[in-house]
């Protein structure tokens, strides 16, 4: 790559970012995306949920948006930024290889990186039968068994909701950390809690088909929800004084042109926080490359 200087640089080839980058392109700017496509959280799922379109993998709807990011104009270097300064009206993006990118508008669609287990099994059955989002997969265990891992309210409501879904659901959690409401709620139902236990190993063959506790019991399941929070990918965010969410510091503050509170700073998707659906992600994605290539042009 010889070119270093863009008018949009977009952090992030999910499906907010490559929405992000058509319509930038489109509206005649010079557009960079950084970023590695099996790094998106699209990457290795099934998508069924989004309207006008039919099942489809993560993995062929993410090689669609670059293929038309780049009929659009477009440019993409398959690698992450390290770095992010500010120097006047530029932008400053360095990357891993050493690449030093000025913009003038900068788009943060990185996503959120969802907080793991760290357990056998958990890295190699993402997607066939370990999730981290309730709402976007729990269609996918009708009459299935199913587990949720989590202390807080999204591990509850998570549970509460895969009621509706599955035929047996399974709360573990080592300290339930939850209002009464919650607690009262799910203790009255029919999720199975097991208090005080942590999952030790998750098994399966080509699919999930159990966990294992702490204390060696086994629980057969065909999937498994990890709800333990989700960090932010805000580290870059943060060296440029980007303003974030004041609940957990985890998400960052847009406006309805999904600026932040930096001038030239656009921000969308998953890293501006729940839900995490692909639709509300593309809608971010256009409104910020729309925002970001009026702002860019001003410059010309």
């Amino acid at each position: 790559m010889t070119k270093t200087i863009y008018d949009v640089v977009i952090l992030g080839t999910g499906p907010s970012g490559l929405q992000a980058a058509i319509h930038a392109a489109r509206a005649k700017a010079s557009v960079l995306i950084l970023g590695r496509k099996h790094k998106s959280s699209l990457y290795g799922t099934h998508i069924e949920n989004y309207c006008c379109l039919s099942k489809v993998s993560g993995e062929e709807l993410l090689r669609q948006g670059i293929r038309q990011a780049l009929n659009s104009g477009a440019h993409f270097l398959d690698e992450d930024a390290i770095k992010t300064t500010q120097q006047a009206d530029w932008f400053i993006i360095s990357t891993e290889s050493g690449h030093s990118i000025k913009s003038r508008a900068l788009i943060m669609a990185m996503g959120v990186t969802r907080n793991r287990l760290g357990v056998p099994g958990e890295k190699s059955f993402i997607g066939k039968g370990v999730s981290y989002c309730v709402d976007c997969d729990a269609n996918f265990y009708k009459g299935a068994k199913v587990a949720i891992v989590g202390n807080e309210s999204a591990a509850v409501s998570g549970a509460l909701t895969l009621l509706f879904y599955a035929d047996q659901v399974h709360l573990v959690s080592d300290q339930l950390q939850v209002s009464d409401q919650l607690d009262y709620q799910i203790r009255k139902s029919e999720v199975i809690l097991h208090s005080g236990r942590k999952v030790k190993e998750i098994i399966g063959k080509e699919t999930v088909k159990g966990i294992i506790l702490d204390d060696d019991q086994r629980l057969n399941i065909d999937g498994i929800f990890i709800e333990t929070g989700a960090k932010g990918a805000i580290e870059l965010a943060a060296l440029l004084g980007v303003e974030l969410d004041t609940d957990k510091f985890k998400y960052i503050i847009t406006d309805k042109q999904q600026q932040t509170n930096i001038q030239g700073i656009y921000a969308s998707g998953d890293i501006c926080g729940p839900p995490f659906q692909m639709a509300k992600a593309v809608g971010e994605g256009c409104v910020a490359g729309l925002s970001a290539a009026t702002y860019a042009k001003k410059f010309k």
